[in-house]
């Protein structure tokens, strides 16, 4: 009787028969081809269904070129807004033990578990004619609701958990020891920071920042009820498609959904590329010589019992 290595053993027991591989990557295939790829080509299709000429006249068109620009400017405030908060949520939760980290971590949650819809409705009570500061607003002529401010704060909602989340269980597993070593070397909180944690962090937080990106330009929901619909002022990509389509302006709207499409495109291909790069070999990442100059120099370092050299994070910064 053979034995068995435990390599041989761990092969069979992760190596299914040819035929249960071809059908699970058939069936994964298929699913993919219904749901993901026929609708995308559908899109494309449509929109150059009438020639090249009328789909770049509905993109150029005051209307087209006006939800462009502002969903444009609402991402462009938004995703810088979600990655401070993100990196300093998940810089708090992952180094620090505090009360009520729970009730912030589900806090940061929030967002998945509520309709958007219920987001935007939430803000026209806060914030509308007759919501609870519409009359204070009115009065010292701020509009809200119905304007771009409303839409920012709608896309702000729906998209500040996708830094965050994509952050925390990454910090959290990296652990303090780098930084604490960066601190008992001399560094100051800002060097441990740009030099040991945000090189730990970089594809984390960049695919963070994709994905929000991504869903900042894509959102309808919270959007939709915020804006008004006004044409030319409040009218996002994802609003205005909704229009030309209820218009019968097929050719349009398509167009208009295509540069969405593409957006959707071209963040599957980022991230691709930094899921490649962050599953390379990590460089070296060694303790900027300045320092280790500093550490050096410093007697306090080789000091026995040196207070920063036994401060814990919290206390530390």
């Amino acid at each position: 009787m053979h034995a068995i290595s435990a390599a041989d053993a761990r092969t069979q027991s992760t190596t299914e028969p040819a035929p249960v591989r071809w059908l699970l990557t058939g069936v994964a295939l298929c699913y993919l081809a219904i749901f993901l790829l026929t609708p995308l080509v559908s899109v494309f299709y449509e929109a150059l269904s009438k020639g090249v000429a009328l789909y770049w006249a509905a993109l150029i068109d005051p209307e087209a070129r006006s939800a462009i620009e502002l969903t444009l400017w609402a991402t462009l405030i938004a995703v810088p807004l979600n990655l401070v908060f993100g990196v300093a949520a998940a810089w708090a939760i992952a180094k620090f033990e505090f009360r009520g980290k729970q009730v912030l971590i589900t806090l940061i949650d929030l967002p998945f578990s509520v309709s958007p819809v219920v987001a935007g409705l939430i803000y026209v009570l806060l914030f509308g004619a007759q919501g609870w500061l519409g009359p204070w607003l009115s009065a010292h002529d701020v509009k809200i609701i119905f304007a771009i401010p409303g839409i920012v704060l709608a896309t702000v909602f729906v998209t500040f958990p996708f830094v965050a989340r994509e952050l925390i269980p990454l910090m959290q597993a990296q652990g303090t020891d780098e930084e604490q070593a960066a601190l008992v070397l001399g560094a100051s909180g800002w060097q441990t920071f740009y030099r040991v944690t945000l090189p730990n962090i970089k594809w984390g937080l960049l695919y963070g920042v994709i994905l929000c990106t991504a869903r900042a330009m894509g959102e309808f929901g919270a959007v939709s009820v915020v804006s008004g619909h006004i044409r030319g002022e409040t009218n996002t990509i994802p609003l205005h498609v909704e229009i030309l389509y209820n218009e019968y302006n097929f050719v349009g709207a398509f167009a208009c959904a295509s540069l969405l499409a593409l957006t959707a495109l071209l963040t599957l291909g980022l991230k691709s590329l930094v899921e490649w790069r962050a599953s390379r070999p990590a460089a070296s990442r060694a303790i900027p010589t300045e320092v280790l100059a500093r550490a050096a120099a410093s007697p306090a370092a080789d000091a026995p019992g040196a207070p920063a050299a036994r401060l814990p994070m919290a206390e530390t910064y």
